[in-house]
């Protein structure tokens, strides 16, 4: 590489006015040689002739000026020089110069050489000018087989949170602590949420009407998006080297652990409410309200509970006369997943043999509904019906054929078990909505529909029902999954088990007498009082 260092200033020509530059007499001593330089007029300089353009044009040399040492000067050329060396490739040589010049432009310093050189031994772009969120539109782009939830939530996350805290970074500047900052961001926010809904401002709270606290099991799911994200440009594009959501730490999502309602549990919710429900009154001025949203909102000791069997039993009692009573039933004692009872359909059932396929399902994306395959392939399956659940679906069947009679050409023919008055689908949400009702009416303290699938897998298990079968009736592929994530432990057999544990040592006396070992003397030392 050709380069020169010199001296320079901006001294200009008393006639012309134009710059001197490294003509400048000051820049030498008065009367001393060629070499000896001023130390007090000017400043170091370099210039280092560039490859051409593509097309063969000639590139205008690269200068450097403003450097008060001349080892500064000669450390920048040898830098530069340096990098221009990396490759012989005439193509690569000209992407190092463009990264050369585009980092001086925009912060006055060349790229280190040993991070070039990485990028070009690994066939990086030498030159990514995308920004983050120009990267996650293209990788959206790019997602064209997943399901529509997963690209809502993808969707949600770049709109919500990476846009808006990481959209302008240049992905290839992008660091780690620019990704712990969007979390620490998100947190804050959530105080901001909790403020606004805890205040008295009708305006505050509703600026937050649609916006709910970002826990931490969501946090992880937003990192495991960026970290996708990143990855497929470290894999795909090889735009960067390093993935920084990677590394970032964040709070244990731990599940929550599903508690049952206890008598003990009952007794402390329901005081909670009825001071909830106080509250709401005297808000409205006397007013009652819609007790029901009370009854949703009031915090319980857990975010998955369970009812025991005998409230299960209240529940479907109270539920018996509702149009919508066989699907409560299924999903009670069965297991099935809100989505999977709304897309049960007439053609995978078989009364006579008491089954009943699981193919379809019914899932919300926002609002909408969308009508698919179940979630997994160990979803999509056969599940057995007890007699009683078989009369519930025959009575329910008939009632059915009423109401189709009675719509005449109204009448939606949607082949789907349990459908609206005129045939068409259920929304997912109007089962919730159902059931939280019914769940009230019955005086029973608050679960998920989803909760009901908890219930479900324990009262196989409590009735003794394989695990191995309570799995492949819930549709999971691991029984481990099956075991750990949805199995709570009623209090009676947690007791029956106690006392069945006990009674074989209480027992053991009348079996004969145990053979006991003799010990020398001395080899128990006795326990003195106040020891321990």
């Amino acid at each position: 590489m050709n380069g020169t260092i010199y001296k320079t200033c901006s001294c200009r020509d008393e006639a012309s006015g134009k710059k001197l530059g490294k003509k400048c007499p000051n820049l030498r001593r008065p009367g001393g040689k060629r070499e000896r330089w001023s130390t007090t007029h000017g400043t170091w300089a370099y210039q280092l002739e560039l490859p051409p353009y593509a097309d063969g044009r000639r590139r205008n040399p690269l200068r450097r000026q403003g450097f008060t040492e001349v080892k500064e000067a000669e450390a920048e050329l040898e830098h530069a020089c340096a990098l221009l060396s990396l490759d012989e490739d005439p193509h690569i040589r000209r992407k190092i110069t463009e990264l050369m010049l585009a980092t001086l432009k925009g912060t006055r310093t060349l790229p280190a050489v040993e991070e070039v050189r990485r990028k070009v031994r690994t066939h990086q772009d030498l030159n990514p000018t995308v920004t983050v969120a120009e990267w996650m539109t293209e990788f959206l782009r790019r997602k064209r087989k997943i399901d529509a939830t997963t690209r809502r939530s993808y969707e949600a996350h770049i709109r919500l949170y990476f846009v808006p805290y990481l959209g302008d970074i240049r992905l290839d500047r992008l660091r780690v602590s620019d990704v712990a900052g969007m979390f620490d961001a998100i947190e804050e926010f959530n105080d901001v949420i909790a403020t606004a809904r805890a205040s008295d401002d009708p305006e505050q709270r509703a600026k937050v009407r649609y916006r709910r606290p970002v826990g931490p099991s969501t946090m992880h799911r937003i990192r495991a998006t960026l970290r996708h994200a990143l990855n497929i440009a470290i894999k795909q594009d090889r735009l960067i080297d390093f993935n920084p959501a990677a590394v970032v730490e964040l709070p244990d999502a731990d599940k929550p652990k599903a508690l049952v309602w206890t008598d003990e549990r009952v007794a402390a919710w329901n005081q909670d409410l009825h001071q909830r429900l106080s509250v709401e009154q005297q808000r409205r001025g006397g007013g009652r309200g819609n007790p029901i949203n009370v009854y949703i909102s009031t915090p319980r000791p857990s975010s998955v509970m369970v009812w025991t069997p005998a409230q299960t039993s209240a529940f479907l009692a109270r539920a018996a006369t509702h149009r919508l009573f066989a699907l409560y039933r299924l999903i009670a004692l069965r297991g099935l997943r809100r989505g999977e009872g709304a897309g049960l359909r007439w053609k995978d059932v078989d009364l006579q043999a008491g089954s009943a396929g699981v193919h379809w399902q019914i899932t919300q994306l926002g609002w909408e509904t969308i009508q698919g395959k179940p979630k997994t392939e160990a979803s999509d399956r056969v599940i057995a019906l007890d007699t009683d659940t078989v009369t519930v679906l025959r009575t329910h069947r008939r009632n059915q054929t009423a109401e189709r009679l009675a719509a005449g050409e109204a009448w939606a023919d949607s082949g789907f078990v349990f459908t609206d008055e005129i045939g068409r689908p259920l929304h997912p949400q109007h089962l919730s909505d159902q059931f939280y009702r019914l769940a009230f009416e019955a005086g029973l303290p608050p679960v998920r529909l989803h909760d009901l699938r908890h219930g479900a897998a324990s009262l196989m298990l409590a009735a003794g029902v394989d695990l191995k079968v309570v799995q492949e009736t819930l549709g999971h592929v691991s029984s481990t999954f099956t075991r750990d994530t949805y199995t709570s432990v009623y209090p009676e057999v947690a007791r029956a088990a106690a006392e069945s544990t006990a009674a074989l040592i209480s027992a053991a006396p009348a079996a004969g007498e145990p053979r006991l070992i003799t010990l020398p003397a001395g080899t128990v030392t006795p326990i003195v009082s106040g020891r321990g």
